[in-house]
């Protein structure tokens, strides 16, 4: 919870809805039917979780002791999980 940017509001809540709507979209990955739809819904999840990269960056207190060149290296890398489930819409 300590990640999450102060200007978000129930910081408990959004961890347990996001903690169960990672595990909905795994599961979703998994059929056909629904395949596209949760990677969408994934590209969606890494954009939101982008603040809170940012805040680990800029705050000593959320940032838990990481190496600075660590929490600067899951932006980018999240841009590249971003364009990785896009390319899974191919298949």
């Amino acid at each position: 919870m300590r990640i999450l940017p102060g200007y978000l509001p129930g910081h408990k809540l959004l961890v347990i809805i996001s903690g169960i709507a990672e595990i909905i979209i795994g599961i979703a990955l998994c059929f056909t039917a629904t395949k596209n739809m949760a990677i969408y819904i994934v590209i969606a999840m890494l954009t939101f979780f982008l603040p809170a990269h940012f805040h680990m960056l800029f705050n000593k207190k959320a940032s838990m002791g990481i190496a600075k060149w660590v929490l600067v290296a899951r932006i980018p890398l999240q841009f590249l999980l971003m364009f990785w489930a896009y390319w899974y819409l191919r298949f």
